[in-house]
């Protein structure tokens, strides 16, 4: 195998599993302090009445991060309400954000019907990220630059050489129970930037790749943590780390940066899910006490469910008919509970504790 050279295609791309050491003690120490970190946060997950509740929040949250990665940068505020509103969302930024949580619930569900991770799985969430008919890379000259326009990395060239390092991939994901599935997620996701087999979209269907693994492997039940934020706080030590094993094969630091984003992910995402699921049932208490004819359990669910709701949301639910629920609201927001917030000709309905719970305020 010939010296790494930027410029050059890096068909010489190692396969799995590396010839490296990769399960050093200070590996093996820090897989055991992440993995305790994300059984916790898939115990409390586990135990909450509905876990599925805050799943489009967290997804929504982790395509923002995801998408912001890429510098598709869009405001929460912005997204929730093109989320509930019924108008066409207009700005592009938004529209790919939205189109990234799709794409990670068709994984999702996916994964149920044929628990593996392949190549086609791969290519029907990057068609789904960009909302076209997107495939592996045939045309050569793709090339990787950073922000000051230098060339850092040319990746492999050649839809045949792609496929066979994609085949390699897949095998290691789905047959290689030798190493722990923590090092294994490091691993894979490596590997799955450095062929980055399609021409654009790469990065983010590589980090819907992680929620999925962690689904697959058993470690997260329901995949509610959002590593991107993690991304972008490091995002200049991720892409070095990347780098630091294509030129130096440096796994350990590269497998460590990813053992430290799950343990940091997964303590902040418990400590949110806490502080939602403590103003959750604060709120239903006071709304119980204020407005005893219009608390259920059913009517709380939606109004953290998402950070707006509408009219409509409640009538699905089969909460009232369309003057009952519109009562509810003007109640609910009378005492302060909701705010209401005029987009195009809809009403919709803010609650704002959960807002600023996901904002991190």
């Amino acid at each position: 195998m010939g010296k790494f050279k930027r410029e050059i295609p890096y068909n010489d791309l190692q396969l799995l599993p590396p010839k490296a050491d990769i399960e050093t003690k200070k590996i093996l120490r820090k897989t055991i302090s992440a993995g305790r970190a994300l059984a916790q946060l898939n115990g409390t997950l586990l135990n909450l009445p509905n876990p599925t509740l805050f799943l489009d929040t967290i997804y929504l949250q982790e395509a923002k991060a995801s998408s912001e990665v890429e510098n598709i940068i869009t405001t929460n505020d912005e997204l929730y309400k093109s989320l509930v509103a019924d108008r066409k969302v207009e700005k592009s930024a938004t529209k790919e954000v939205l189109s990234y949580k799709e794409a990670l619930w068709l994984g999702l569900n996916q994964l149920k019907k044929k628990p593996f991770i392949t190549s086609n799985l791969c290519i029907s969430i990057v068609q789904c990220i960009k909302q076209n008919t997107a495939s592996i890379r045939v045309t050569p000259g793709t090339t990787l630059s950073n922000k000051q326009g230098e060339l850092i990395y040319t990746p492999p060239s050649g839809e045949k050489v792609i496929r066979e390092k994609l085949a390699n991939l897949e095998k290691f994901i789905n047959e290689d129970a030798s190493i722990d599935p923590l090092i294994k997620m490091a691993l894979m996701h490596y590997q799955f930037e450095a062929i980055h087999p399609f021409s654009d979209g790469n990065g983010r269907t590589g980090r819907i790749l992680l929620l999925l693994y962690l689904k697959l492997s058993g470690l997260l039940d329901t995949p509610a943590i959002y590593l991107s934020e993690y991304i972008i706080k490091h995002k200049v030590d991720y892409y070095r780390k990347l780098k630091g094993v294509t030129e130096n094969n440096e796994w350990e630091a590269y497998i460590l940066f990813m053992l430290d984003m799950i343990e940091e992910t997964s303590v902040k995402g418990l400590d949110r899910l806490i502080k939602i699921t403590t103003t959750m049932d604060k709120t239903a208490n006071e709304i119980k006490k204020k407005l005893p004819k219009i608390y259920s359990k059913d009517l709380i669910e939606i109004l953290f469910r998402l950070p707006y709701t509408k009219r409509q949301h409640l009538i699905n639910e089969n909460i009232g008919n369309p003057k009952t629920v519109g009562n509810y609201l003007i109640a609910l927001e009378e005492n302060g509970f909701l705010k209401s917030i005029k987009v195009g000709k809809e009403k919709l309905y803010l609650n704002e504790q959960l807002l600023k719970i996901l904002e991190g305020k």
